[in-house]
């Protein structure tokens, strides 16, 4: 989240796009209740289904799964094209008067492209995306005046190779029209959220846009969020209260796991994996930055070698980053599971997963499973991957794959820290001890890297150094402190600053990353997470009582904003809304009274509020740019996003993602009906696999003539991710007992099919039955003048439990986003039938 949870009661609008906070968020609703009783907040849901949300929404508007960049394409054409953007924030705070290189063209240009794509490879050269520079005279830090480059600007939004000029043209082709045809949204819905959500492009009104997986998981996921931004930068509602584009997390740590790096590409805090071309520290560091705050990256990698690898870690040996491993290819979800199908990958370690549940194209993920050697499961109980091999249909005896399941604590059996959706940190407390021979997981990681280093003891080999030099002092048994301790950063050696004063004592946990920016010898600190810096350093909860920042529970809220700044740690900084200069004008006043959260003081020439301001302190509104400064120092008073090398907030993004520079309408990997849009159908970028399944599995795509209706998989507030936790609960089973596909009363007519009745949903990878739920929630869509059907299913379900059920995930496409890779569960065809 750009924002936070109690922020949402500071909106005037809700945007509900791709989630559905009443079923699947519902505490978060009291806030938007609150919102609408007591601000008079207008709540819009977009969904393909009349949910529990659109019940309570003041606008619903249905949409065709897939489609979410054509309707969200139209909300931006229908700002500019009506003038109802901030004009002063567009000006001044975004990219928009940037002038991009002359030779760019885009899809109005190129039937769907962007310049630069290459066929044969299916990746593009972004070259022609970048911005124009030119040449500008500036003083160095020595004083001396030296000549650099720098964007180029337009004098005014019209400028034809500005920003603002490109992406008008590029969204001129979203209609309203055209959002109908595509999305099968009627016209006059669309432009009623459209107006409404429009409406909060003045000073002092604010919207928030709240999404789910109902965005991320289709092949254009990650610029559907794009689009989102996009929206939200010109109608001037990022970085202000009630503002922000809101991801609603489904667990209450996803937040944290991936701000710890578990997701592949990554080093903790959003550093990136070196790639197997960046063998040294500096080719690895040189992509950061030098004009944002990112230019402090380099000092962040050190900080967490010394975190891994302490002593060993030393400057005559680069850090020890030749320590770490180097991707050479994608390790996603749909590559793993294809590798272990082919027998790449003998074995795997699963940890809190469901696999069997969870994955695209499950069947082949199944088999996938078969031919490890091994699989470790470590888990709170027997799952359907832990026993995956005696699953119905399935001779155990034919299975190879040796299983060895670790009993693992329940959340509630360990102590530590969980992330929220909005960033805020807070510590729990052990409040039972784990039964049996269960074990908390840092007991069971503990032991088995302590194993693993002894079993290298005595090896002079140079490949085994990262295990051997590995700093691994949690005490015995471990202390989850201890790994906090790491994480907030410490100082290995007593921390001085330029005039050789001590910062922090040798021992000390640093008070926050701005020690490591600043320090004069910052390769004595130890950091596992610079993002996470200050989050169990000493803190005082707002009555005098100091203790680790993440453990407050402090009730005060300054200015009533609902920051509560005492409770918990929210990084960065315990700061609540990111890029919160952008909540004051370009003159550091106020956008308006109500919507007061950071401001200059004239007075005390310092950034203050209500927030920890997300600008450099004492950075006066009217302060001039360096283009020869380092970090912030090239930064103007007026530039509030301060991890962008220009300090802007970017309409549009000359490099970062694969398939363009602004977010283009693709259809998913099998759509009912071509590109409206244009000849480039599916997203250009996206690997589509062609495993070789056979029969077993059935083919990689469906196409429309066989599989007719689209299909979408959602969740249930009674059932808890793949099912595990919740399908053997009696009283949730007795709520919610099997698997049911909702479909509209006018399809379930055209099939002869009755509610209650057993139906067989099919797709090109496989076949499962469900009890049709017959319901007006669902209605057909109008594409193209064609009826199109839409149903939806719950994924919670498989074979185990008092709840079963065929598992939705035998339906859906072995297919990921054009850069994350996360599967494409959200849009796919099916055929139907009564059984």
């Amino acid at each position: 989240m750009t924002n936070h949870w109690v922020d949402l009661k500071n909106s005037d609008a809700f945007l509900v796009f791709g989630a559905n906070p009443a079923e699947n968020h519902p505490i978060s609703f009291k806030w938007i209740t609150a919102a609408m009783e007591e601000r008079g907040a207008k709540l819009i849901v977009v969904d393909p289904r009349f949910n529990r949300s659109g019940s309570k929404a003041d606008i619903y508007a249905p949409i065709r799964s897939g489609t979410d960049i054509t309707f969200l394409g139209g909300l931006i054409s229908y700002v500019i094209q009506n003038k109802l953007y901030n004009a002063e924030y567009v000006q001044s705070f975004t990219n928009a008067l940037t002038l991009v290189n002359a030779t760019y063209k885009g899809p109005a240009d190129l039937d769907g492209l962007f310049s630069g794509f290459n066929k044969d490879t299916k990746t593009y050269d972004g070259a022609t995306w970048q911005y124009q520079t030119e040449k500008v005279k500036a003083k160095d830090a020595a004083g001396n005046e030296i000549e650099v480059s720098v964007p180029k600007q337009a004098s005014t939004l019209d400028d034809p190779n500005s920003v603002f000029a490109l992406m008008t043209k590029h969204y001129a082709r979203y209609t309203p029209e055209m959002v109908e045809r595509v999305c099968g949204t009627p016209k006059d819905k669309f432009l009623e959220v459209a107006k409404a959500f429009a409406a909060t492009g003045v000073p002092d009104k604010s919207g928030t846009i709240m999404y789910a997986m109902g965005q991320t998981q289709h092949t254009v996921g990650t610029q559907n969020v794009r689009a989102m931004a996009i929206l939200q930068l010109l109608l001037g509602n990022i970085g202000v209260p009630g503002g922000g584009v809101n991801a609603l997390r489904g667990l209450s740590n996803v937040q944290g796991s991936t701000d710890m790096a578990l997701l592949f590409q990554d080093l903790p805090g959003y550093l990136g994996l070196p790639t197997a071309a960046q063998r040294d520290l500096k080719t690895f560091t040189a992509k950061f930055d030098t004009t944002s705050y990112w230019s402090n990256g380099p000092r962040f990698v050190v900080s967490l070698l010394k975190a891994w690898w302490g002593n060993a870690a030393t400057k005559e040996n680069d850090y020890a980053f030749n320590y770490l491993p180097k991707s050479s290819g994608n390790y996603s979800w749909i590559p793993l599971f294809e590798a272990m199908y082919k027998g790449t990958i003998k074995g795997m370690f699963v940890m809190g997963q469901n696999p069997y549940v969870c994955g695209p194209n499950a069947r082949l993920e199944r088999k996938a499973m078969e031919n490890l050697d091994w699989m470790v499961v470590q888990e709170i109980f027997d799952t359907e991957t832990s026993s995956f091999w005696r699953a119905p249909g399935l001779d155990p005896k034919t299975i190879k794959t040796e299983v060895f399941l670790l009993p693992a604590a329940d959340a509630q059996q360990k102590a530590g820290s969980i992330t929220t959706s909005g960033r805020l940190i807070q510590w729990k407390p052990r409040v039972a001890a784990p039964q049996g021979d269960a074990k908390e997981d840092i007991w069971i990681l503990d032991k088995m890297i302590k194993a693993i280093k002894a079993a290298y003891q005595g090896s002079t080999a140079a490949k085994d150094k990262p295990i051997l030099d590995l700093l691994w002092d949690y005490g015995e048994p471990a202390n989850v402190e201890l790994v906090a301790r790491e994480v907030n950063g410490y100082a290995q050696d007593a921390v001085k600053d330029a005039a050789g004063a001590t910062l922090v004592a040798k021992g000390a946990v640093i008070p926050g990353f701005a020690t490591i920016a600043t320090a004069a010898n910052p390769d004595v600190i130890a950091c596992g997470n610079w993002i996470y810096s200050g989050y169990f350093a000493p803190a005082d909860d707002g009555t005098g009582v100091v203790m680790p920042a993440a453990k407050r529970r402090g009730q005060k809220d300054p200015g009533g904003m609902g920051t509560y700044p005492f409770w918990g740690w929210a990084w960065p900084a315990n700061r609540h809304i990111v890029y919160n200069r952008a909540s004051a004008k370009p003159d550091g006043t106020p956008w308006a009274e109500g919507k007061k959260l950071v401001w200059w003081n004239a007075e005390t020439k310092t950034w203050g509020g209500y927030d920890v301001p997300d600008f450099a302190p004492t950075k006066a509104p009217d302060a001039k740019a360096n283009p020869a400064g380092v970090g912030l120092a090239a930064q103007a008073g007026t530039d509030p996003f301060l991890m962008k090398a220009d300090g802007k907030g970017w309409l549009f993004a000359p490099k970062g993602l694969n398939e363009g520079p602004l977010p283009e309408h693709y259809e998913p990997l099998e759509a009912p009906i071509a590109n409206l849009l244009s000849k480039t159908n599916f997203n250009p970028v996206v690997k589509v696999f062609d495993t070789d399944a056979g029969k077993d599995i059935g083919d990689s795509v469906g196409t429309p003539d066989k599989f007719p209706i689209v299909c979408t998989t959602f969740r249930l507030t009674e059932h808890h991710q793949a099912g595990s936790m919740s399908r053997y609960l009696p009283w949730l089973a007795e709520t919610q007992p099997t698997l049911f596909v909702e479909m509209s009363k006018e399809l379930a007519a055209e099939k002869g099919i009755a509610n209650g009745d057993l139906v067989q949903l099919a797709s090109a990878r496989g076949k499962i039955k469900a009890v049709a739920m017959v319901t007006a929630r669902w209605k057909p869509h109008t594409i193209d003048g064609k009826k199109v059907h839409q149903v939806g299913i719950p994924w919670h379900f498989a074979w185990q439990g008092i709840a079963t059920g065929d598992s939705a995930n035998d339906l859906t496409p072995h297919v990921g986003d054009g850069n994350t890779m996360i599967p494409e569960y959200k849009a796919f065809l099916v055929e139907i039938k009564k059984v």
